[in-house]
């Protein structure tokens, strides 16, 4: 194995930093890496000159999914990973060209918005998807039949692939994210800064979140919560928190590219999401040494271990949990055990676990 090329169609979000982090690990004693797609919103000096820039704005922009793999095609690659929904379908015609090819890979990151934590879990009396959602699982079942094998991040993903999209389970393999190391920096005291980050969009439950502080006890006096992340929520997010309980105690920051660096500077972090998988911003919080308040979504409680977790959307449950997390008199002992925990997302680890992958393939 000689060459790795990574394929994405965006320049941000999680499938974006595991990618950057992954690319900049690789050991270059034993791999050329280049990364294909835009240039992302993050930390994109670390590719240095390991990045080519193509855009696929469109799944139905056929012309463009050409482009892109022709030019994988011209850097020769040994193994092409694709590293988002829109990167697996162009991946997907390689598998049809004349010639030798490369290896292919995806890796599975997350099911479209309105899956629902129950159906992706397979109750029974479970609500189901939209069709239109239907027709993308469908598609992304042909896909992971197509291409070589699917990395999933977190067991219950892999769970979903076999038992619901019918992939057998030799064409896949569980490999965890990586995120940036950090200094632990576990709270001084009692929590009182509290961050929120992800898109404004209903599965990441920001209103949950505000609801949920805004319940006698929830959030005591001298606490605040910084909100960092954009979206077509946020205008209901910013007249929510000016409830009587919550003015003046909320800051909304917006998209920022320097997500570590404000985790270190809080004191624990809240999750409040109706679906997850395997979040970064849970790893980094971990890697930063910070307690993490969470719903009890994909992986998160393989994460985080013992931590009591809220059910998805209840909002008593996650008030209850804010209660008792700024009520800790020594939540640096959770920030101690979390960072402990979180050495399992170490960039290191997961290049080379990729590394071993795709060396098991070729053979």
């Amino acid at each position: 194995m000689k060459r790795v090329a990574y394929l994405l169609t965006q320049d941000r979000g999680g499938p974006v930093d595991v990618t950057v982090r992954l690319a900049a690990t690789m050991p270059r004693q034993d791999v050329q890496v280049r990364v294909f797609g835009p240039v992302p919103a993050r930390d994109a000096g670390l590719l240095g000159g390991d990045h080519e820039r193509l855009l696929v704005a469109d799944k139905r922009d056929l012309a463009a999914a050409g482009r892109a793999r022709a030019a994988i095609r011209a850097w020769r690659p040994d193994v092409v990973h694709a590293q988002d929904r829109r990167s697996g379908l162009i991946l997907a015609g390689m598998r049809f060209s004349r010639g030798p090819r490369p290896l292919l890979v995806q890796t599975y990151h997350g099911v479209p918005d309105d899956v629902t934590e129950p159906w992706f879990r397979g109750e029974r009396a479970a609500a189901g998807p939209s069709a239109y959602t239907r027709a993308v699982l469908a598609g992304d079942a042909t896909v992971a039949r197509v291409l070589d094998h699917t990395v999933v991040p977190a067991e219950p993903m892999g769970r979903f692939l076999r038992d619901r999209l019918r992939i057998p389970e030799s064409r896949l393999a569980r490999i965890d994210n990586c995120v940036e190391p950090a200094e632990a920096k576990p709270p001084r005291g009692q929590v009182r800064h509290l961050i929120f980050v992800g898109l404004l969009v209903e599965r990441k439950g920001i209103l949950n979140l505000l609801a949920a502080l805004s319940e006698p006890g929830a959030f005591p006096p001298g606490a605040g919560l910084t909100v960092v992340g954009d979206g077509p929520q946020r205008a209901d997010a910013e007249r929510a928190a000016q409830a009587p309980s919550l003015r003046g105690r909320v800051t909304f920051l917006g998209f920022r590219p320097d997500v570590p660096a404000l985790l270190a500077k809080a004191d624990a972090l809240v999750l409040p999401s109706a679906m997850e998988q395997q979040p970064l911003v849970v790893a980094e919080a971990m890697t930063a040494g910070k307690p993490v308040v969470a719903t009890d979504t994909g992986g998160v409680a393989d994460m985080l271990g013992s931590a009591p977790l809220a059910p998805p959307g209840d909002i008593p449950a996650l008030a209850e949990r804010l209660r008792a997390l700024f009520a800790d008199p020594d939540p640096a002992r959770t920030g101690v055990l979390l960072a402990a925990r979180a050495r399992r997302y170490t960039p290191e680890v997961c290049a080379r676990r990729h590394l071993d992958l795709y060396a098991s393939l070729l053979h």
